[in-house]
């Protein structure tokens, strides 16, 4: 679910809760070693994402952001902010032989730049997250 968090709006919050869960308290963030990621560097994307990010002439970043159900890519397009919201049941990480982990949602995918030892581990703090705690069937959706 791609979506506009430039705004408090409300719904759109309830959206994101609904799908990834809400926020890691702050010592749950403190005992896992911090929820976000580096700054990432965006190589390649799907056509959605592409023509939003075509807008400006800034160079294409990201980040992301671990919720207790999924995560959220963050990117920022002209002064506005979008989300592409993850559950773990939907999420499909792949890492590329030159340093590139993509990211996939149903049809839209995000390919970034691994360059740095950070990025490795926050990459691999998502996997282990979502082998610990994605459900294993579809009632415990």
């Amino acid at each position: 679910m791609l979506l506009n968090v430039s705004y408090t709006d409300k719904q759109v919050t309830k959206k994101i809760d609904e799908a990834v869960g809400k926020p890691f308290k702050l010592r749950e963030r403190w005992d896992m070693g911090g929820i976000g990621s580096p700054r990432l560097f965006i190589t390649e994307t799907s056509v959605e994402i592409r023509n939003l990010l075509i807008l400006d002439n800034n160079r294409d970043q990201c980040n992301i952001e671990l919720r207790p159900k999924g995560i959220i890519v963050r990117f920022r397009s002209l002064l506005e902010t979008f989300a592409l919201v993850i559950p773990f049941y939907k999420l499909t990480l792949y890492k590329g032989d030159i340093g590139i982990y993509s990211i996939y949602r149903d049809h839209y995918f995000i390919k970034v730049k691994a360059d740095t030892k950070a990025i490795q581990k926050f990459f691999i703090k998502i996997q282990n997250y979502k082998a610990d705690n994605a459900p294993t069937s579809i009632e415990d959706l």
